[in-house]
């Protein structure tokens, strides 16, 4: 399963790019009195063991169990949802970890067992903004699944009172799941995890042990993810060794405890997390107070108790042992014996729109071409809406073989089974795994499987292995880690490993990399910070996959090194010798040359948002630029919105509205008092080359992307390739990021490979034919833009200046320019509201037309039966026959849809908004008023069906004659408005829940979606899909500037060749990891020269046309052509242009071009035409022709 998905997800673009039946008990706590819902255990029930949050129960159906009312007081109390019980069985309660007769507050912790005995249909209520009784939703029916009554002691020991016990497979939380969740602070999160796996985080309680760098980072992830509870834990103090590491401590902290002097800054991320803090040893006990823990400093012997201890839990802790060790890094995971994965790759079940059914054994099922297939070998499946072969619709998950494009076989005998008439859809049925975790004990004995990182070190996993071993032997036994450039340390740390390989049996490594070993000894007391955030951004993920079950786990050894960043010169032991400075590690790794080019570095990050935090971190605890002569420039134009707290770590909401660059830098500057660092608020690009000039271009060292869109990521690539810059490049999607190096001469340049573009939808489909909700939604935006924003702009754009206006129009002169006068003209005419019942008229009556009346029409024009000219039935795959709505005050999706849409339209005209409006009776009553005309479906009317059609409106012989007519209607419509009238446009914010946007948006696609029988979605689901969020993540961005950082080291100290840098790919739902050498860029040879895209040619002195085609001819390149932009300055075929041969070029470019070349200016370019001796065209680098 593991090896098809990752096979599968290799072939993922380089990133730039449900259902459950419901088993819940309801227990009353106290305090506070809310109640709260626990999963039933897996082992017991045949069905899904995550709970759903749905409506309020009977209280007298609850237990309020008072040795459950109150937690230690390291954690706060969290609001948790009000819910049904929907299953008529016995339940377990799970429980806040605690040992055998163990007291906490004065209460005896004994798990209890109650009986729930009672049948509801459950409905999932969709979010509706206005008070209603009417439910919308998916009934689910009440399960039917029975279980034995279970009792478990505080020990953990849990019996059937049928005899036979049985073992949990896993508790995600603590079973207290809180029903908000502020989708304004974690909308990017919530499309990547979904509201249950948020959930199941938010009940949460993490141990963190070590807050040297990695454990830093870790707590960072998980407190931004916004579980329920970190606990840090160290005993330890601050060192000026951890600053080069942990971005929490500053120089006051040294001599302080690690844990106190980190939890005000956490806390600070989040404060819905409760952070608390332990400073006393740790004992195995006191694990039983979290879901998962995890330790970045602990010794092997310890670890493997711990561990034993978690396993053997019931429910298991998860448990998780990380280690950064210079430039090496480990991790080891334990879940427990039977940890359950409910959505291994986290990626939407596929789906296709079938076009033929065969009666046959196997039968072959072939879909509609529309989009290719995901399907793979073995897969399950389920059919839904097929005609004639219903045998099919049975809701039965069926298996699927020899998958090709756009067809497969069924696994299954047709032949009996009813013909295939149209219609249907397969879909996906996503498959659990179970996966079974061994101990640290066991698995270090026999490791298994090793995850790779980069196969041209597959052989690299089993040495570090041992590695880590001997280094634990080495400190356990010498008392202290090993000296950077100590020869004795290194040689003992060697002889330690030889002695635990030859003692390995089948695993015995037969040679033994020395020098690698050197390398780790050498670095292994120093935590680096690009590994630390590497690794936390690893580990965070790991840890919200074992509360939660949502993605593959790490199974269960993962080692990685990046040697390759190390200096290509050979160091002498003096250079690792500390300095007495912050930066100490990472001299004992790098020497402290190195660390001299790292302070004098001129580095440009362009953005400031979760990538740009990240880097702005890691640079400032790296030491970048903060040298005498080193100088950071970070720019972003953007400001500070809610949404961004969840990722973008560097911001506290008391900076929302605040530029994002200058608060970074400000951060970054905290963090690291010496960084020389300078904010900037604009955006790069042509406009602000006079800010981002020649001379600020020729300084950098180089420039880091931190973008979010394709075109100024080429912009950038273009600016490095012409300065002949190091770009570093890196981008995120959810749980996946991929980093890419652009070294000079090197490799190619970002834009040297693209991505295919995104497939869209025929414009014929979205507007009359839409078959998934993505075209309902595309099309809701479209018109939600159309009413509110682009009409009343166009009516503004009018009355601000009527003749200039109409003279446009009258300029223009066709279809468009036509139905835009429509439009306003109807804005300003049958459509104007002067009151909010004429709003609430309005809107009543758009819903009509939307979802009756063009139905209606839709229908009349291609009847059910219609055919094609080829005798083909027109409704065939992938078109739906639509059915019209019939409104109803009942309905309270119906009101919703008129609440929003006349609120705004109240809002474009100005029209108060009355407290009314969110009565359902007060406004079912004035919708009530409404008078709605009959409709009668037209005769000839005209409905786009060809796919290849880039406009709905058709163009007409009489347009002219038409916009005249409509011109002066206009003017009439303008005599009649109050003096100085003008509307406001709206535009569309998608992050505002109080604005009413997305309500309108998801509103009108659900009602189209009713039309077509298509599956309707909640306005999160909307708000992903119309406001085109982009999901993400904090632990794959932490990933993804880690993974840069360490490439920068490279970059910084020059020299290293091609093999020594690598480009990642990375999914941390998987996991994967797949690290390659940068591909080389594209050598073009002519005669004994070579030049790739990274050479540009020069010429200086200011040469004339004729000099310069003397000084291309030397080369044995004859120039024909020489180009401006976009204006010709020569051209061999014209005789006059032999009369520019002695004028200067720069000249040219000022007379022929009519070019203003700015002040700051030195130079610019052409674009020259080529070609051989023997005539062959030859294409030249770019020329820079230098004037001053």
């Amino acid at each position: 399963m593991q090896h098809r998905l990752e096979s599968k997800i290799c072939s993922f673009p380089a990133v730039s790019s449900r259902r459950r039946r419901i088993s819940a008990l309801c227990i009353f706590l106290s305090p506070p009195t809310k109640f709260s819902c626990f999963p039933i255990l897996p082992s017991l029930l045949h069905c899904n063991p995550y709970p759903l949050i749905t409506e309020r129960p009977n209280p007298e159906e609850t237990v309020e169990n008072s040795s459950l009312g109150h937690f230690t007081p390291t954690f706060i109390a969290l609001s948790v949802p009000d819910l049904p019980c929907s299953c008529s069985v016995h339940y377990m309660l799970p429980r806040k970890r605690t040992v055998g007769g163990e007291e906490k507050d004065g209460h005896h912790y004994q798990q209890q067992v109650v009986q729930v005995s009672h049948s509801v249909n459950v409905v999932l209520k969709k979010p509706c903004p206005i008070p209603c009784s009417c439910a919308t939703g998916t009934t689910i029916a009440p399960s039917s699944a029975t279980a034995s009554v279970t009792t478990e002691n505080a020990n953990g020991v849990g019996r059937s009172s049928g005899g036979e016990s049985e073992r949990p497979i896993m508790t995600y939380g603590d079973g207290n799941y809180p029903t908000d969740i502020d989708e304004d602070l974690h909308s990017r999160q919530l499309a990547v995890y979904g509201r249950e796996t948020m959930r199941r985080l938010f009940a949460s309680n993490i141990l963190v042990s070590g807050l040297q760098g990695l454990g830093a980072e870790i707590a960072k992830n998980l407190i931004l993810a916004g579980v329920k509870s970190v606990t840090l834990h160290d005993e330890g103090i601050v060192e000026l060794w951890d600053l080069s590491s942990n971005f929490i401590f500053s120089e006051d902290d040294v001599g302080k405890n690690r844990a106190l002097a980190s939890v005000q800054k956490l806390q600070e991320l989040n404060n819905s997390v409760a952070v608390s803090t332990l400073t006393a040893e740790l004992t195995k006990e006191k694990l039983s107070d979290f879901q998962a823990v995890v330790f970045t400093d602990i010794n092997l012997d310890k670890a493997i108790e711990f561990d034993e201890y978690c396993h053997n839990q019931m429910p298991p802790i998860a448990f998780i042992k990380a280690e950064v060790r210079g430039l090496f890094g480990s991790i080891f995971c334990d879940f427990g014996p039977q940890f359950d994965v409910f959505d291994v790759d986290g990626e939407e079940p596929h789906t296709g729109i079938i076009a033929s059914i065969s009666n046959d054994n196997p039968a072959l099922v072939t879909c509609v071409d529309d989009e290719r297939l995901e399907f793979q070998d073995g897969d399950l499946v389920m059919f839904s809406e097929v005609r004639g072969m219903t045998e099919l619709n049975d809701g039965k998950p069926r298996k699927i073989k020899n998958a090709r494009p756009y067809s497969f076989f069924l696994d299954e005998d047709t032949t009996n089974y009813g013909a295939y008439d149209r219609g249907g859809i397969v879909t996906q049925v996503k498959q659990r795994k179970v996966l079974n975790f061994r101990t640290l004990r066991e698995a270090l004995k026999d490791p298994g499987d090793f995850l790779l990182s980069d196969f041209s070190k597959f052989d690299r996993p089993p040495l570090l292995h041992l590695a880590f071993q001997a280094l634990d032997k080495f400190i356990l036994e010498l008392g202290h880690f090993p000296v950077a450039g100590s020869e004795e340390d290194a040689q003992q740390l060697i002889a330690f490993v030889s002695s635990i390989n030859d003692t390995a049996g089948v695993g015995r490594l037969e040679e033994i990399d020395q020098k690698l070993l050197r390398h780790f000894a050498f670095g292994a007391k120093a935590v680096l910070n690009p590994m630390a955030a590497m690794f936390g951004g690893i580990v965070g993920q790991e840890l919200v996959k074992a509360c939660s079950g949502k993605f593959h786990p790490l199974f269960q050894f993962f080692y990685f090194d990046s040697i390759e960043s190390l200096p290509t010169e050979a160091l002498d032991p003096s250079d690792f010798m500390p300095l007495n400075s912050r930066y100490d590690a990472q001299i004992s790794v790098f020497g402290s040359k190195l660390q001299k080019k790292i302070e004098n570095a001129k580095v440009f990050i362009v953005g400031a948002g979760a990538l740009g935090c990240e880097f702005l971190k890691n640079v400032a605890l790296m030491g970048v630029s903060c040298g005498d002569q080193g100088k950071l420039t970070i720019t972003d134009d953007d400001v500070i919105e809610k949404s961004n707290l969840s990722r973008q770590f560097l911001f506290r909401d008391w900076n929302i509205g605040q530029a994002k660059s200058t608060v970074a830098a400000t951060a970054a500057a905290s963090i690291n008092p010496r960084l020389h660092i300078e904010a900037l608020q604009n955006r790069a690009s042509p406009e602000t080359e006079n800010v981002f000039d020649d001379t600020f271009w020729e300084n950098l060292s180089v420039v880091i992307n931190a973008l979010d869109n394709v075109n100024a990521r080429l912009y950038i690539d273009q600016r490095c390739v012409y300065f002949q810059k190091p770009l570093l490049e890196s981008g995120t999607l959810g749980a996946k990021c991929n980093t890419q190096m652009i070294i000079p001469h090197l490799t190619e340049n970002y834009g040297a490979s693209r991505d295919p573009p995104e497939k869209q939808a025929p414009m014929c489909t979205v507007h009359s034919f839409p078959h998934n909700i993505d075209h309902c939604l595309t099309w809701a935006r479209s018109e939600f833009e159309g009413l509110l924003e682009k009409t009343p702009t166009e009516v503004n754009a009018y009355l601000n200046n009527p003749a200039e206006y109409s003279s446009a129009m009258r300029s223009a002169g066709d279809a468009q320019a036509r139905d835009t006068l429509e439009h306003v003209i109807e804005c300003l005419d049958k459509e104007k509201c002067k009151t909010f019942q004429d709003c609430i008229t309005w809107a009543r009556l758009k819903f009509e037309d939307y979802f009756s009346n063009r139905v209606k029409q839709l229908t009349f024009t291609f009847p059910e039966d219609a055919v094609t000219s080829s005798g083909t039935p027109f409704w065939s795959a992938p078109k739906r026959f639509p059915r019209p709505l019939q409104f109803s005050v009942d309905d309270c999706s119906h009101l919703s849809f008129v609440m929003a849409a006349s609120i705004l339209r109240a809002e474009a005209f100005g029209i108060p908004i009355p407290e009314w409006i969110k009565s359902a009776k007060q406004l079912a009553d004035a919708v009530s008023e409404v008078i709605v005309p009959d409709f009668e479906p037209k005769k000839d009317v005209k409905i786009v069906t060809d796919e290849k059609a880039t406009s709905l409106s058709t163009a007409s012989i009489d347009d002219a004659a038409v916009i005249d007519e409509l011109i002066a209607r206009l003017e009439k419509c303008q005599r009649e408005l109050p003096p100085g009238f003008r509307m406001k446009p709206i535009q569309f914010e998608k992050d505002d829940d109080t604005n009413y946007h997305m309500d309108l948006i998801a509103g009108l696609a659900n009602m189209r979606a009713r039309n077509y029988g298509i599956p309707e979605v909640d306005k999160l689901k909307a708000k992903f899909i119309a406001g085109r969020i982009i999901p993400a993540v904090a632990t794959s961005t932490a990933l993804a500037t880690g993974l840069v950082c360490l490439e920068l080291y490279k970059v910084l100290d020059g020299g290293h060749k091609i093999e020594d840098y690598r480009n990642t790919f990375a999914n941390l739902a998987l996991p994967l990891f797949s690290m390659a050498e940068p591909v080389s860029p594209k050598v073009t040879k002519h005669q004994d020269m070579s030049w790739t895209i990274w050479d540009r040619w020069t010429v200086v002195d200011n040469p004339t046309l004729r000099g310069f085609l003397d000084w291309l001819q030397g080369k044995g390149l004859d120039a024909y052509s020489i180009s401006f932009g976009c204006c010709l300055l020569y051209n061999s075929m014209f005789p006059r242009h032999r009369d520019r041969m002695d004028k200067k070029l720069v000249d040219l470019v000022r007379e022929v071009a009519k070019a203003e070349l700015p002040s700051y200016r030195r130079h610019f370019d052409i674009i020259v035409a080529c070609e051989d001796d023997d005539g062959n065209d030859v294409d030249i680098p770019q020329i820079s022709i230098y004037f001053k």
